[in-house]
């Protein structure tokens, strides 16, 4: 992982949207997808960004990719966060 391509995931408003959409649990790309109104491609590209910022992981189940939130990158992206602002 590379802070880098984190931050370039995390500044799309629609992968922000999917991160608060797992924050709920694990769903598929299709539950992930219906609750956007755009290709299937689309959504697609947007997790592909998420999982090579390795703010999410997959697996598969069946026919079915299941994507789940990493916590350990986005406590190690809140922790940065905190010590620059200048928080203990």
């Amino acid at each position: 992982m590379s802070f880098q391509s984190t931050m370039r995931a995390l500044a799309d408003p629609t992968r922000r949207e999917i991160l608060n959409l797992l924050k709920g649990g694990q769903r598929t790309a299709g539950e992930i997808g219906d609750q956007f109104d755009m290709t299937a491609a689309a959504i697609s590209r947007h997790l592909s960004v998420l999982k090579e910022a390795d703010l999410i992981r997959d697996r598969r189940d069946g026919k079915y990719i299941i994507y789940e939130l990493n916590a350990s990158v986005l406590e190690e992206i809140m922790l940065w966060l905190t010590e620059l602002r200048g928080g203990n």
